[in-house]
């Protein structure tokens, strides 16, 4: 950014009512941005980098009868959110053509209804677009798989597929809370609420950050990003009277105030938060970021303290993305860990769709 943009932009951020700073820093008006690192540059890119990839099931036959993945399904989520907030038809049009095969009685094998959360996981997708275009085929796709998520619950209400890894914090909430959105049925928020704080109870530290699992007392860079943007997710659309929405507020503005404490200089968060010696890992800085936008924009946190690390978490992964729309640094798919060296050992791609997905999120809580 020039230096005159950034003395404008001080002055605002050190002068300006909380309106104004969230206006100037995290506006999505690409004057407010270095050239070509606006939201809606940045995620018109990533968005068409996803529409010619082929799943997994069509490229590795060995794990084509898993169908689609969940990776896939966030970053398809995330191309739909953005084409939605761009009123992008043709986008959305050609993102929905990759739905058409899997509604049919053949291609309907490739939607895994195994009771796992990273394969319900991709109801969200359906459900997404039956927002914009109210196709009940896709309504009743992504409802029934919200639906069987809760069919089995332990004696305390709770889907029988919580495996308490904060991963989870994102799979089960975004899944109950889009069927919310295209239901307005107040019982799938309960769900994702419920969830949310019990896992909370568990796996939440004292700094406000977040283990893997209750075995595994690591400090994962992506992992923590899933229960960021799960939080996120509800907290979007719990009301404030709901009985657990203090709960989760609570924990949302805890972690964010600890996430500010290790954030890198440059804008990053690093593989493993709390070394410094770690990597820098751009999956969960776009989580992070996604919550950090979301919630200066929606009041959930004081512009002054949180607009500006936003700003720099994106500019930061703006860097990384090539012209292809890849975005570079992200850790591949990772299971539990149990050693710190497990963590800085687990290789890094670009263009991994753990990293484009959540590119998409936060490009899409600009625009909003």
């Amino acid at each position: 950014m020039k230096p005159i943009a950034c003395t404008f932009l001080a002055a605002a951020f050190l002068a300006g009512s909380h309106a104004a700073l969230a206006a100037n820093l995290l506006d999505k008006d690409p004057a407010n941005w270095p050239a070509g690192e606006d939201p809606a540059t940045i995620g018109r890119r990533v968005a068409e980098n996803f529409l010619p990839r082929q799943f997994r099931y069509q490229t590795t036959p060995a794990k084509a009868h898993l169908g689609i993945i969940y990776p896939e399904a966030i970053t398809w989520y995330g191309a739909l959110t953005f084409a939605r907030l761009t009123n992008d038809k043709e986008l959305t049009s050609r993102l929905a053509g990759k739905l058409a095969p899997l509604l049919t009685a053949e291609g309907s094998s490739r939607i895994n209804r195994s009771p796992h959360v990273d394969y319900r996981l991709f109801g969200i997708v359906p459900l997404e677009l039956y927002l914009r275009d109210k196709d009940p085929a896709c309504l009743a796709l992504g409802v029934g798989m919200a639906d069987a998520q809760w069919k089995s619950t332990t004696p305390d209400g709770i889907t029988t597929e919580a495996r308490y890894w904060i991963d989870d914090m994102y799979m089960i909430p975004a899944l109950q809370v889009q069927a919310f959105r295209a239901t307005g049925n107040p019982g799938y928020l309960d769900h994702a609420a419920l969830a949310m704080t019990a896992y909370l109870a568990k796996l939440q530290q004292p700094n406000g950050l977040f283990h893997h699992g209750p075995d595994s007392p690591f400090f994962w860079g992506r992992g923590n990003g899933w229960v960021a943007a799960g939080m996120t997710e509800i907290l979007t659309e719990l009301p404030s009277g709901h009985p657990h929405h203090q709960s989760v507020l609570s924990a949302y503005r805890k972690m964010m105030a600890a996430l500010l404490e290790c954030q890198s200089p440059n804008g990053m968060w690093r593989q493993l938060l709390d070394d410094p010696q770690s990597w820098d890992e751009s999956s969960g800085t776009a989580m992070f970021a996604f919550a950090l936008v979301t919630g200066v924009k929606s009041g959930w946190l004081d512009p002054q303290t949180y607009a500006l690390p936003a700003r720099n978490a994106w500019l930061a992964l703006a860097k990384r993305v090539d012209k292809d729309g890849n975005i570079a640094d992200v850790c591949i798919g990772t299971d539990k860990g149990f050693s710190h060296a497990f963590y800085l050992d687990r290789p890094r791609a670009n263009g991994d769709l753990h990293g484009q997905a959540p590119m998409l999120w936060t490009a899409s809580a600009l625009l909003r």
